[in-house]
């Protein structure tokens, strides 16, 4: 497997030192970028001040977390790294909630006409790099094996994956036209004019893609609860409904 080096961590509105106002520190898998900055400046917008935004990786979040990294709420890109927290101990009891969905899709550079069904996976997806999350620990890359093997195409393709740091590092790959193919999520492709959805992975071929948000028990801002309720209100769902995730 082809290793890509290359960290996707955007920190966004950075706190003055020595603040006595500041919004909440909330670490979120790099998918959720654009429709969680929006949904900070629709809390700031209510005279809150706004929280500040850490992106990257499901998994080297919650590594963050673990290793004590000052952070008040967190949203993973799955299940299980939310569960890898909670059974640390990590998260403040009762507020672990379900936030959004997504897709799972098969992108190529936007002049490309490919496209990709399951009766053609395995021949298209071979035949040169395949760029996507790493599939050892990074959720995109999780979602897309599970469904290449459900699919019958992952002997064939293994050996041509371009692995990167997180979703947002594959999408790049195929952005700048170092892979002919890349496995992201639905919103990632909606998100860049530089390539479009040349197939799209039936649902039942990998586990469900659920985005969990809970508040950790080490957080000590007081806006933290309250931007987590205002995430899981009808208001706050609208938002990321908005930018291609569907409700949960």
């Amino acid at each position: 497997m082809i290793a890509v080096l290359s960290t996707f961590v955007w920190l966004v509105a950075p706190v003055s030192a020595g603040a006595q106002r500041r919004g909440p520190l909330v670490l979120a898998a790099a998918s959720l970028q654009e429709a969680m900055s929006s949904a900070a400046d629709a809390w700031a917008r209510q005279g809150h001040a706004r929280p500040v935004m850490s992106f990257a990786a499901s998994s080297a979040l919650a590594r963050q977390a673990e290793a004590g990294g000052a952070a008040d709420l967190f949203v993973s890109a799955d299940e299980a790294w939310m569960d890898y927290l909670a059974h640390r101990g990590l998260l403040a009891p009762g507020t672990r909630a379900d936030l959004a969905g997504n897709r799972l899709v098969v992108i190529v550079p936007a002049a490309s006409r490919a496209r990709v069904t399951t009766g053609t996976l395995a021949r298209q997806l071979s035949a040169g790099p395949l760029a996507m999350a790493d599939p050892g620990g990074v959720p995109a890359g999780r979602y897309g094996k599970a469904a290449l093997q459900h699919l019958g195409a992952w002997a064939a393709v293994e050996r041509h994956v371009v692995s990167g740091e997180s979703v947002r590092a594959a999408l790049l790959t195929v952005e700048r036209g170092a892979a002919p193919f890349g496995i992201v999520y639905a919103t990632d492709a909606r998100a860049s004019a530089k390539v479009r959805i040349a197939g799209v992975f039936p649902a039942g071929s990998h586990p469900s893609i659920v985005y969990p948000l809970a508040r950790l028990k080490a957080s000590s801002n007081a806006e933290a609860e309250g931007f987590r309720r205002f995430l899981l209100s009808s208001a706050g769902k609208a938002i990321f409904v908005r930018y291609g995730f569907s409700a949960r």
